[in-house]
């Protein structure tokens, strides 16, 4: 963890929240600076995904997932 993690901490700033904002940052620093480095984020991938739940839905779940899978690829290939 880059050094800027312990000065978070010496900064008092905690409340109820503290910890799992600390524990979200700590799993996940690369890609967070991995947005200020190659500005990428995993947008298109959860739109995607946003884009499947979707068409689950409206189906009111998957009964025959090969099937499922076809129509993705038609649909959203």
């Amino acid at each position: 963890m880059p050094d800027w993690g312990c000065g978070i901490s010496m900064l008092r700033l905690r409340d109820s929240n503290h910890s799992i904002r600390s524990r979200t940052i700590k799993n996940h620093y690369r890609n967070i600076l991995n947005y200020f480095d190659n500005k990428s984020t995993n947008a298109s991938a959860e739109s995607f995904n946003a884009k499947i739940k979707a068409f689950r839905s409206q189906f009111r779940g998957v009964g025959n997932i090969n099937f499922f899978l076809f129509r993705l690829t038609k649909l959203f290939a």
